[in-house]
């Protein structure tokens, strides 16, 4: 396992829909994971340190395990079976651990608001992307990767939902 870090959220110009970016703490590899508009909502909020006027299900979910002392130790991203990651989120509360299975998407919204580590599989990184990294510039010959500010994280949050088709939500009739 290797840690991640949130890179940046995207949508998929084909699909249309959102994919999150992981990028390894001490490296260059990413993961991109294809999620849902509310579950990409969640993360863009959290990067961007904003509040809606009622909980979400992950600050409500964030809000239980703190009110029960329990601990998001960490998410673990751990396999792509059939086209669909597979995500534990590790617990403790006391002496006990306890691994829940969840979806990605959930998990990492979750470990942005615990303030949680990230790891993802070193086999599910690759290098092979299209997307350039915001981060690299010409002529800069030191190639150490680091973490995006907060200021370059809500940048590209901000970015995500400003690229956001309300036709991506679905179509509601009232």
């Amino acid at each position: 396992m290797e840690e991640v870090f949130v890179w940046q959220m995207a949508v998929d110009e084909k699909s249309r829909f959102p994919v999150v970016l992981l990028k390894e703490k001490n490296g260059s590899r990413k993961l991109p994971i294809w999620i849902g508009p509310a579950e990409a909502q969640a993360i863009a909020m959290e990067l961007q340190g904003k509040r809606f006027q009622r909980p979400l299900t992950h600050d409500l979910m964030a809000t239980i395990l703190k009110g029960v002392q329990a601990e998001v130790r960490k998410v673990e991203i751990s396999s792509l079976k059939e086209n669909t990651f597979f995500a534990k989120i590790v617990l403790q509360h006391g002496d006990a651990l306890m691994s829940v299975d969840a979806r990605p998407s959930d998990s990492i919204a979750l470990a942005l608001r615990m303030k949680a580590p990230i790891f993802a599989s070193s086999e599910l990184l690759t290098d092979d992307l299209d997307t350039p990294d915001p981060q690299e510039s010409e002529g800069e010959e030191d190639d150490t990767p680091r973490p995006p500010t907060p200021d370059e994280r809500a940048d590209s949050a901000r970015r995500f939902i400003e690229e956001i088709d309300p036709e991506d939500f679905g179509k509601f009739s009232f």
